[in-house]
């Protein structure tokens, strides 16, 4: 095995959660008085944290107050509908578990929420198989900036070149290239258009892949050229 330590993102590589993040955007866009706007350009602003989601969201015309009280109540209407439509990607508990059996290491580094990820993970029944579970409110930075992934190896003991980031965007991709850490792009996510533009070490189509990758065969993968 290559790899002692896999990180991953949450949204878009482990759950699929754009059905209720849009949900949760247009109730907080209705709550402003605005009318909805399409799920598709809401799933291209998600990745940088629930601030700039919903700034985004809410467009260049809404002052910094209506971003402000748009934060608010979007977290108020995420936290009670954060797993009406929410699910594991197919393989992923799976995959998780074989990880852990064959003596992988796991831990979550995401641009969402800390409260609102590890509710999920927990609510998900994963929090086990997790060492450790980091947020983009957890540091003064979020991804792309290593420090989340640099604190892991740190937290971890854990050498940069035994540790895979995987993730389903180009914020990822840039993260472990930021640390120093080899990186699996996912294209079932919610923006794996980015990584045409920063291409990870590693495609993977479906979790299997990912799977593939880590423990069996790396040809199994694509690896851009």
């Amino acid at each position: 095995m290559r790899f002692d330590l896999l990180i991953f993102d949450l949204d878009g590589t482990l759950i699929d959660s754009k059905l209720d993040l849009a949900l949760a955007v247009n109730a907080t866009r209705a709550n402003a008085g605005m009318e909805p706007i399409p799920h598709e350009a809401i799933y291209s602003y998600v990745g940088n944290g629930a601030p700039r989601l919903i700034r985004s969201s809410l467009g260049p015309s809404a002052t910094e107050r209506q971003a402000e009280e748009g934060l608010l109540y979007f977290y108020q209407y995420y936290r009670d509908h954060m797993l009406d439509n929410t699910y594991l990607y197919p393989g992923v508990r799976e995959g998780l578990d074989r990880f852990v059996q064959t003596g992988s290491r796991l831990a979550v580094l995401t641009n969402k929420p800390v409260r609102f990820s590890g509710e999920i993970i927990d609510r998900l029944d994963l929090s086990p198989l997790f060492e450790r579970v980091y947020g983009g409110n957890s540091f003064d930075t979020k991804k792309p900036d290593s420090y989340g992934l640099e604190l892991l190896l740190t937290e971890l003991d854990v050498p940069k070149e035994r540790a895979l980031m995987v993730g389903d965007s180009s914020v990822d991709v840039l993260t472990a290239k930021n640390a120093g850490v080899a990186s699996c792009g996912v294209t079932y996510g919610l923006r794996p258009e980015t990584l045409e533009e920063h291409p990870p070490d590693i495609l993977a189509h479906c979790f299997d892949d990912v799977v593939a990758a880590v423990l069996e065969a790396p040809a199994v993968a694509q690896t851009p050229t």
